[in-house]
């Protein structure tokens, strides 16, 4: 493999990324400045926020430096299959806004959790709130903040504990100083910010092509894998058969979009009910972009730099930027990577600071004022920093930091996605099979990392021996999980008509007719639009 050595940072490309740094540090600050921090603005931006906000920050805060690495590492290696978890996204966001927003909404909570208690007990709320803490711990920040590092540490040589320390202190200030209302605002900067560089390299790379031979459709086709450029396919290495992607992506999309702190918040910090349904939309129609600005370039660069990227995926985007984007533009480049690196960790920093501060701290100590609530978040999520910069040292342990992400989420999401589900669409659910729920599926997710991982030896049981891929493994662990919460709901007594009003849907049809439809902007209308687009999309790159 003949890779390019690590390329000495430029003063051009040296005073973008300052400047990029300084102006979002700026931004945030100025933002907590602009009212007073109370809980209700530390935690939910003072329930302020539109829809236009909301989808551009759901959007940022889910496309992670992972995201920037492991897209196009994944479309070097496989191709366009992993877009899936992109597209697909589109569906699970329109869950939230049909099926689970209006609820938050109305319900006026601080936390996922809380509904959780609303809807089944305080040990429902406890468990939930601790595993939504590991979620931001292990995913959004600690492999967040390794995936940045081992960028920058490729690209301009920076060692991998330094370029942690930097970011992580910069990201800290503003989101501790600022909570919420300062997180979503420089997400909303980071948003224009990273879809303007991925952008870049995708334009580079088209351009590149004729340089290499390759002056049609069908010639780019030849030139790579088999399979490469489909979405959907059925005999993928990688588990990503279709029917893995249908039945196993769904577990772990309403997981994450539906029910994760880090990224539900934002929806509710909503102004209205309308904002905080149409926000998902807006949000899903963005989740086309990643495909083509970050996947496809994966494909480009095997077509033109396999001989130099070799068999280390994770180098596609290093391998890319140094190949392709002349000195100057990479620091554009690199203010997009800390965009995306920003945004997702700004925002599970201030999750994991609420649902310390809300779900635990204040229902221990009940007395506490709200400046007091405030200051225990800002502790909480300084705490959390230090622990994910010591996790994010084992990073390295992944073959792939994309799919790493994914294995976690996999074990993690099948028990908080089975409460959830039943728990708006089933009256009978009640909260003794939500409790068992969880610990059950807990204890079956911590056992498969372990297996997974694996602890000891090399050899993965469940995806080596067993030849059950991470996306079959949440979607049979969501089926046990399910029978545990049916059958404890059976054995235990049905609550009350009054405990669990205003908090389930009496059937699925009353989420598409509970109102007549008035406008063409109608969340229902739009959501709509977006799965038209999505069905056309598929049917184009099947």
């Amino acid at each position: 493999m003949n890779r390019p050595p690590a390329a000495a940072i430029s003063l051009p490309d040296l005073l973008v990324i300052v400047s990029y740094i300084t102006v979002i540090l700026v931004i945030g600050l100025l933002s907590a400045r602009r009212s007073k921090v109370t809980g209700q603005v530390f935690f939910l931006a003072g329930r302020s926020l539109s829809w236009e906000i909301i989808g551009a920050a759901l959007f940022a805060s889910n496309i992670s430096t992972i995201h920037l690495v492991g897209l196009t590492a994944s479309g070097y290696s496989d191709g366009l299959v992993w877009g899936n978890f992109e597209w697909m996204a589109a569906f699970t966001l329109v869950l939230l806004s049909l099926i689970f927003a209006p609820f938050y909404f109305q319900s006026h909570i601080a936390t996922l959790p809380e509904f959780l208690e609303r809807r089944y007990s305080p040990v429902s709320r406890s468990i939930l709130a601790f595993m939504a803490i590991m979620a931001a711990l292990f995913i959004h920040i600690g492999m967040s903040l390794y995936a940045g590092a081992v960028v920058f540490h490729q690209f301009f040589n920076l060692p991998v504990q330094l370029s942690v320390l930097i970011i992580a202190v910069v990201i800290s200030i503003y989101t501790i100083v600022g909570g919420l209302k300062a997180v979503v605002i420089t997400e909303t900067v980071n948003t224009f910010v990273l879809l303007f560089g991925i952008c870049l390299i995708t334009v580079f790379a088209i351009r590149a092509l004729p340089a290499h031979g390759i002056h049609s459709l069908a010639e780019f086709r030849a030139a790579t894998k088999p399979e490469q450029l489909h979405v959907i396919q059925t005999h993928n290495p990688m588990g990503l058969n279709w029917y893995a992607v249908f039945l196993g992506y769904p577990v772990l999309g309403i997981w994450y979009w539906c029910t994760d702190q880090t990224i539900v918040q934002r929806v509710l910090g909503a102004r209205s009910r309308r904002d905080a349904q149409l926000g998902p939309i807006f949000a899903g129609y963005l989740k086309f972009l990643p495909m083509f600005f970050l996947v496809l370039p994966g494909v480009f660069a095997y077509v033109l730099f396999r001989h130099q990227i070799g068999s280390d995926s994770n180098a596609t985007l290093p391998v890319l930027i140094e190949m392709l984007i002349p000195s100057g533009l990479r620091g554009v480049i690199s203010a997009a990577v800390l965009a995306a690196l920003m945004s997702a960790v700004s925002a599970a920093l201030n999750s994991s600071g609420t649902l310390l501060a809300v779900d635990l701290i204040k229902r221990l100590r009940p007395a506490l004022s709200d400046q007091q609530v405030v200051t225990v978040g800002r502790v909480s999520s300084a705490l959390v920093m230090v622990l994910a910069i010591l996790w994010s040292t084992q990073g390295a342990r992944f073959s792939s930091i994309f799919a790493a992400i994914n294995i976690i989420a996999s074990d993690l999401a099948p028990p908080i996605t089975t409460v959830f589900l039943f728990g708006v669409f089933w009256k009978r659910g009640t909260k003794q099979a939500s409790t068992a729920t969880l610990l059950g599926g807990l204890a079956m997710g911590i056992a498969a990392f372990l297996f997974d991982l694996p602890v000891i030896g090399k050899t993965r049981l469940l995806s080596d021996r067993l030849g059950i891929g991470f996306l079959m493994q949440a979607w049979w662990m969501f089926c046990i999980c399910s029978g545990i919460f049916v059958i404890v709901s059976l054995m235990t007594p049905a609550p009350q008509p009054k405990e669990i009003e205003g908090l389930i849907w009496q059937n699925p049809i009353a989420v598409l007719a509970r109102e007549p439809v008035r406008r063409m902007d109608d969340p229902r209308v739009m959501a709509g639009v977006l799965l038209v687009v999505l069905t056309t999309l598929y049917v184009l790159f099947r």
